[in-house]
Formats: C-alpha cells, structure tokens, sequence
C-alpha cells in the first residue's frame, strides 16, 4: 500500500492506494475512513488499483478552518481533484451512502473522470422529489438527539433510519469488527454534526443527471428494508436514469460485511460492456 496527502482548497486530503489494474476509487459510506473498507480492497486488489482516502474533516485529513461549514461541493471537488492528481483518463467509482452522493456530483461536473459510477444507496434527499423535506427533518431531528444526548443514542437511530439492524449484520464469516475507538467517535461527531448539514443542504443534480453520458449504475443491498429512505433513494436514481436497479449482497452496509461477495458482484458490474 502507498499512502500520500492531497492540499486542496480548505483542507489536505490524505489517500491511500493499493493493487493492481484499473484506478478504481472507493467512496466511504458514513463516518469511513480511507480504512473502513478494508476487508473490500482485500478482495479486490487484485484485479483493481483501490483508491480510498479520508474525506475532509475525518482522521488524517486536516481542515484548516474547523469552524468553516463542509458543503458537498466541497466534497466532491475534493473527489475531482484526488482523481487529477493521480491519473490521467477516467476512474471507475464506488460510492457508497454519502459516497455514492459525492460520487453522483463528480460524475455531473466532470463526467469526464468517470468512466462507470456504482451509486449504491445515495442518501440524498434531492432524488426523492416531494418526500425530500420529510427525509431533511429527519436528518435534523438525529442531530438534535446527538446534540442532547450522546452518541450511544444517536447510533439506533441512525441505523434504524438506514434499514441497518446492527444485532444481526448477517455478516460473512472470518470478519474482524472494527473497534469503535477515539478516532471513529470522533468521525462520527463530525459526521453527524457537520455532514448530515452537507446533506440535508445539498442542492443535488437531478436535472443534470438523465442527459449525463458516464455510465452510472443504480445499486441497492438485497437485505435494505424496501420502506427506507436510502433504498427509496435508489430506486428513484434508478427511475431518472431508466436503468435496472442493482441488487448488492448485504444490506446499506453490505460493503463491510459481505466484503468478498461484493467483490465479486463488483467484477462482474464493472466488465466492459
């Protein structure tokens, strides 16, 4: 693995790179770092080059203004600008959550860079057309309750609000938990605090999105309760884009925990048409 640091305009980025073959560049959901999908980039690194890295504000990727508000502009060109500096031609991507959100954005202001984009479960309000505002009150009431209470709190009802049932993952075997230590709490708070705004604030390119020419594949996880607002989400990006809506092992966490299944789901998405 080879790891480097990005400046970009209100932060540095720090990435990190591994395998061999096609640049792909993984998106992490949630409060993942460049690490979170760990036991994915595995089982993948042999036939990709896994591009991941921490987006600003989480571990190692420093603000310089903690106090300045992160749009989602802010994290999409930060996505454009790793991808320019370390290839020439066109990524595959992977987005996952809020980073298939991202990876939606790149793909409308530089459709150049992205030569497919597997948008699994974009948690975007902007895609939901008159339930929209619903879903932004209740990004914003989950704020409220990790605001007065803490995080142990806010956790069920996040996941509970993603279709996520943490007691029974249905995960592969093998797996190692990763711990929920100082610096996943802390990207949790920054997660919550700042980037549910990022989220709730997002504009969105919905217009832009059905005369776009990347190659975008609507995703969603087999086992995500079809009543929640992040599945709901991928069926209407489906619906835009008059695109199948493809199903992912797992649920909105399918990429930690069906790590090798989505690995070869994976292959089999991205194989040249």
């Amino acid at each position: 693995m080879t790891t480097g640091t990005l400046p970009v305009d209100g932060a540095t980025i720090h990435f990190e790179r591994r395998g061999t073959g096609p640049l792909l560049l993984i998106a992490q959901s949630g409060e993942g770092d460049a690490g979170r999908s760990i036991d994915l980039v595995d089982a993948l690194a042999n036939d990709f080059t896994c591009l991941t890295y921490d987006r600003r504000g989480l571990s190692r990727s420093t603000l310089d203004d903690p106090a300045r508000p992160v749009a989602m502009a802010d994290h999409a060109a930060d996505a454009h600008r790793l991808l320019a500096h370390l290839t020439d031609g066109p990524a595959l991507v992977l987005g996952c959550s809020f980073g298939a959100v991202i990876g939606l954005h790149v793909a409308c202001d530089h459709p150049e860079q992205v030569a497919a984009l597997i948008a699994h479960e974009p948690v975007a309000p902007w895609l939901l057309g008159t339930e929209a505002d619903a879903h932004r009150a209740e990004l914003a009431d989950l704020q409220r309750l990790y605001a007065t209470e803490d995080l142990a709190a806010a956790l069920p009802a996040i996941a509970a609000s993603l279709g996520i049932d943490p007691a029974n993952p249905g995960a592969e075997p093998g797996l190692t938990p990763q711990p929920m230590d100082d610096r996943r709490r802390a990207n949790f708070a920054h997660f919550i605090t700042a980037e549910f705004t990022a989220i709730r604030t997002d504009p969105g390119c919905r217009e832009r999105l059905p005369a776009n020419a990347t190659r975008i594949i609507p995703a969603a996880g087999a086992t995500t309760p079809r009543t929640t607002f992040d599945y709901q989400a991928a069926e209407r990006l489906a619906e835009l884009l008059h695109r199948p809506l493809t199903a992912l092992p797992g649920g909105h966490n399918g990429n930690l925990t069906h790590p090798r299944a989505w690995a070869e789901r994976i292959r089999t998405v991205f194989r040249p048409q």
